[in-house]
């Protein structure tokens, strides 16, 4: 049984993450999100209690690593994933406003907004406490709204609202792999007793081998947790969250990378935080390369787990695949 200190001491590490894709009714070419300026971004972000520690960018996107995990901006899509006591569906109103009257980008063209269940939901904000209380928050903003849960709502599960729509038709991908129960080693090494700075962490785990290349940009919290986004040509990005604690150890990796098969991607992330259990999923459209990824992974293992849990679904643009896999205990 936790002590008083561990429920006293408990992060929620489980993100809540959000995608938008923008369109205009009007042909001007120069709507894009990225004019937005930064004192914009602040405030916006101070509804969601949260803030800016640092930003990088290429000539596709803009990613900032926050208080509370990460945001990524690119010409006409918005991504925002935070952690602990976020409150992010207040964002959203008051972020279609700042599109609209500082770009011109009045349509929302899609919609994602994922998560895994909350380990102590009691302690989020009340539209967060509850799945149903966030489709019914959603479902006032956007009318043609639909929400799923996949895996064990017993046990554990992952949650998705979306739009029953064709969407996005530019080719795109999103895989997640979502882990706890980690290995207290590879944790250690995300404190600051064992590392002096980000990027000592970063190359000590190996987190700069899972897409070398990548334009890194570490947080090392004090006096723990550590927060990265990767930036790579083409409009394509990583993003790492790491909560250490042994009594609420969690990890999220994220990327859009094309692939057709994400297994060697996988199996590099899963050794790198060795974690007891992980759920994944890869969301990917019809112009994606990784559209058929779901057929690969109906028979493929992963090394050292069993899948506990494998669920497909097949959206109007959008093929879904979900594992739920765990570490036997030897």
């Amino acid at each position: 049984m936790a002590g008083a200190s561990d429920h006293e001491n408990f992060f929620e590490g489980t993100e809540k993450l959000l995608e938008v894709w923008f369109s205009s009714s009007s042909d001007n070419e120069q709507h894009d999100l990225r004019i937005i300026e930064r004192k914009d971004w602040e405030e916006l972000l101070g509804i969601v209690r949260c803030e800016i520690l640092s930003k990088t960018s290429n000539c596709d996107m803009d990613a900032y690593v926050l208080s509370e995990s990460s945001m990524f901006v690119t010409k006409e899509r918005f991504i925002l994933k935070t952690c602990g006591k976020t409150t992010l569906l207040l964002a959203i109103e008051p972020l279609l406003r700042l599109a609209k009257n500082k770009c011109g980008l009045d349509i929302v063209f899609d919609i994602f907004y994922s998560r895994k269940k909350f380990a102590r939901p009691e302690q989020q904000h009340s539209i967060h406490r509850t799945f149903e209380d966030e489709v019914s928050h959603l479902d006032k903003i956007f009318k043609n709204g639909a929400a799923y849960t996949l895996g064990r709502i017993n046990r554990d599960c992952w949650h998705l609202f979306t739009l029953d729509e064709e969407g996005v038709t530019l080719p795109d991908q999103t895989v997640e792999l979502l882990m706890w129960d980690m290995c207290r080693e590879k944790m250690a090494i995300f404190t600051q007793d064992v590392s002096k700075t980000a990027a000592q962490a970063t190359k000590d785990s190996g987190i700069s081998d899972i897409v070398p290349g990548a334009q890194i940009d570490d947080f090392l919290f004090e006096p723990c947790g550590y927060s990265m986004n990767g930036l790579l040509p083409g409009g394509c990005y990583i993003t790492i969250h790491v909560t250490p604690e042994p009594h609420c150890s969690y990890v999220s990796f994220e990327t859009n990378i094309p692939k057709e098969s994400y297994h060697t991607l996988i199996n590099k992330v899963l050794s790198t935080f060795r974690p007891g259990k992980f759920l994944m999923t890869v969301f990917a459209n019809k112009a994606s390369q990784a559209k058929d990824n779901h057929k690969m992974m109906e028979d493929r293992e992963v090394k050292g787990y069993v899948r506990n849990d494998h669920q497909l679904c097949f959206f109007k643009n959008y093929n879904l695949t979900y594992s739920f896999f765990t570490r036997p205990v030897i």
